[in-house]
C-alpha cells in the first residue's frame, strides 16, 4: 500500500497500528496457502486461521463493546489483499453481532467462545425473497408453542448459507405491526424443518444460500433479547457493520489505486509514460480524493461509535454509501487505465471489479442508504 499516512490520523492509537502490523504478518504467512478453488473449504480454512491468530476476537465481545475502528481496519486490510478473507472475517462479526449486543450469558458462553476462536461459523439471516432491504416487511413467522417457537418462511442471499454452524434468524412474532413485531433467534442447521434449498452463485464467488423453514421447532431459549426487539437488534448490528462494509470497499479501492500507479509508471504511449499525461494525472487525483474522503467518513463513523455514541445510523449510512459508490468509480477507472488487461479474466483489477459490485447492495443498497440519511437529517436536524 503506497499511502499509509492515514494510520496516524487522530482516529487511531498505537493499539490499532499494532493490530494492523500483526495482520500484515498473518496475511503474508497464511493467505498464500489458501486454495480458493473450493470456496466453502477456503472460507472454513480462513475462519480457522483467523481464529487461531486471535483476529476473530474482535468480531464478538461478551461485554457488547465492539471496537469498531479495529473491525474497520482489519476489514480494509484484508480486503486489500483478498476479498474472501475479508468476507470470512466480516461474517463472523455480522452473524454473532446480535449475541454480542443482546444475547444471554448462556448464549454468549456457548457461541461467542466458538466464533472468536474460529471453531464455529456464523450467519446473519435477515433478507427475504420479497422484502430485501425492507426489514419491517418481513413475513417469516415464529409462533410460540409452549416452550418452543415454530418457524415458517424463507430467507435468501444468506452469507455463509450452507456452511454456518448457526444462523441468527429474524422472524415475525406479532407483538405489533411492521418493525414492532419481529424477534431474533439462534437456529442450528441440524434442526428438523431447516433446509438449504439453493446455493446462489455470484460474479464474485462466496458461500450464499436460500434457506427454508418448514414447521422448524426451536427452544424458546433460542430467542435473542426480548420478543419484539428483532428490528432494534438488527439495526444495532447493522449500525456497527455498515461502517465496516465501507472499510472493505476502501481496501478494494486502495488496491486498485496502487495497481494503477504501478501501471502508469510502467506503460508508455508515444514515448512517454502514462503517468506523465495530464489526463491520467487528473484520474489519479480523482481516485486519491475518493479514497481519502471515504476513509474520513468510515473512520469518523467508527470513532463515534467507539466514543460511546449510542446510535450512528446516519454516520454509518454515509460511510457505507460514499465508500462503496466511490470505490466502484475508482476500480472502474483502474480497469479503464489498464486497457485490455483490465477486463482479462483473473487479472487483479478485473477481480476487484467483480468484488466491489455487491457491496453497493448488501446490508442496505445505496438507494436505501440515501433514504436512511435523509430521514436521519430530517429527524435530527429539523425535528421532523
Amino acid at each position: 500500500m503506497v499511502d499509509k499516512t492515514f494510520l496516524h490520523w487522530p482516529f487511531f492509537g498505537d493499539d490499532h497500528r499494532d493490530v494492523r502490523l500483526r495482520l500484515k504478518e498473518f496475511i503474508s504467512r497464511e493467505l498464500c496457502v489458501v486454495d480458493h478453488g473450493n470456496i466453502d473449504q477456503a472460507c472454513k480454512k480462513l475462519v480457522s486461521a483467523l481464529g487461531g491468530a486471535n483476529f476473530l476476537m474482535y468480531t464478538g465481545d461478551p461485554t457488547g463493546k465492539l471496537d469498531v475502528r479495529t473491525l474497520c481496519l482489519i476489514r480494509e486490510t484484508l480486503a486489500y489483499h483478498d476479498g474472501l478473507a475479508d468476507f470470512s472475517f466480516a461474517m463472523q462479526g455480522l452473524g454473532s453481532g446480535a449475541i454480542s449486543l443482546y444475547g444471554s450469558e448462556e448464549q454468549k458462553q456457548e457461541w461467542l467462545t466458538k466464533t472468536r476462536n474460529g471453531k464455529a461459523i456464523a450467519a446473519f439471516a435477515l433478507t427475504e425473497p420479497q422484502s430485501g432491504s425492507d426489514v419491517a416487511n418481513s413475513t417469516m413467522t415464529a409462533i410460540k408453542d409452549g416452550n418452543q417457537f415454530v418457524l415458517n418462511g424463507e430467507k435468501t442471499w444468506i452469507s455463509n448459507g450452507g456452511i454456518a454452524d448457526f444462523y441468527t434468524v429474524f422472524a415475525r412474532t406479532g407483538e405489533g405491526p411492521g418493525a414492532k413485531g419481529l424477534s431474533a433467534f439462534i437456529v442450528t442447521p441440524e434442526v428438523q424443518g431447516f433446509d438449504v434449498i439453493e446455493r446462489l452463485e455470484t460474479i464474485a464467488p462466496h458461500p450464499l444460500a436460500r434457506l427454508k423453514f418448514s414447521d422448524c421447532r426451536i427452544p424458546a431459549t433460542s430467542m435473542i433479547g426480548e420478543a419484539g426487539e428483532g428490528f432494534k437488534i438488527a439495526m444495532s448490528v447493522l449500525d456497527i457493520f455498515r461502517s465496516s462494509v465501507g472499510a472493505a470497499a476502501l481496501g478494494f479501492a486502495r488496491r486498485a489505486l496502487d495497481a494503477t500507479l504501478a501501471r502508469v509508471e510502467s506503460r508508455e504511449i508515444q514515448g512517454s509514460k502514462l503517468s506523465e499525461m495530464q489526463m491520467i494525472q487528473a484520474h489519479i487525483a480523482d481516485m486519491a480524493i475518493a479514497i481519502d474522503t471515504s476513509a474520513l467518513l468510515v473512520y469518523r463513523a467508527a470513532w463515534a461509535k467507539d466514543q460511546g455514541q449510542d446510535r450512528i445510523t446516519r454516520e454509518a449510512a454515509m460511510a457505507k454509501f460514499h465508500a462503496t459508490e466511490e470505490a466502484q468509480k475508482v476500480i472502474d477507472m483502474a480497469v479503464q487505465i489498464h486497457g485490455g488487461d483490465g477486463v482479462k479474466s483473473g487479472f487483479l483489477v478485473e477481480k476487484l471489479y467483480r468484488e466491489i459490485r455487491a457491496l453497493r447492495i448488501y446490508e442496505g443498497a445505496s438507494d436505501v442508504q440515501k433514504i436512511i440519511m435523509a430521514r436521519q437529517v430530517l429527524a435530527e436536524e429539523i425535528g421532523v
